[in-house]
């Protein structure tokens, strides 16, 4: 059993709905977004185009940030989620060194959008935050434990992602990778990503 996520390239319309639901799920400090959406245009007029490509972290089989954490607050679990105990992270960042995706963030004290400081959601949210640690997407497991999707899957609203186990041949992601050709971003690197991109 191994989590998995496969984001359909040609739904994806770049709405950030992914983003915006990720970061109301977990009220993470202003600039950190677990999920990202990145925008790159290309051609020239009349036939310029953007493209999309939403990142999060990779889940990786063989991650480098679990190996390169000193006290052992990166982990990877059973389920294939690489997730951080924050009691154990003392916050050196060499998980973020080594994340080759830069997924990976740091959350240095409570900070706000606003002059006049947090707003009463916000002071909501960040509160369950520890401060001066590393933090990061774990593919919402507390809604995965309960049944749901991750937020970002559940909010997307032209379904462009698919989760599900991806060592389960005859899985929906499974066969998603399978039939379309779905890739992993930088292979090269060896860390087997566990979020594969279907081509547009």
């Amino acid at each position: 059993m191994r989590w998995g996520m496969v984001i359909d390239l040609k739904r994806c319309i770049g709405c950030y709905g992914c983003q915006l639901a990720c970061k109301a799920e977990h009220g993470t400090p202003p600039g950190v977004f677990f999920a990202r959406v990145l925008k790159h245009e290309e051609g020239s007029y009349p036939t310029a185009q953007q493209l999309f490509l939403p990142v999060l972290c990779n889940h990786c089989e063989d991650a480098p940030c679990v190996e390169a954490c000193p006290t052992g607050a990166s982990q990877k679990h059973a389920d294939g989620i690489v997730d951080i105990e924050h009691d154990l992270c003392v916050g050196c960042r060499a998980c973020m060194m080594a994340c080759p995706y830069s997924n990976r963030y740091f959350n240095d004290g409570p900070q706000a959008y606003f002059e006049q400081g947090q707003t009463e959601y916000e002071k909501a949210r960040a509160a369950r935050h520890q401060t001066n640690v590393v933090m990061k997407c774990n593919f919402c497991r507390d809604r995965v434990r309960e049944g749901k999707l991750p937020a970002c899957v559940a909010n997307c609203p032209t379904v462009a992602r698919t989760f599900g186990d991806i060592d389960d041949p005859q899985s929906e992601v499974s066969r998603l990778i399978k039939s379309r050709g779905g890739f992993a971003l930088h292979p090269e690197l060896g860390t087997g990503p566990s979020v594969y991109y279907l081509p547009p």
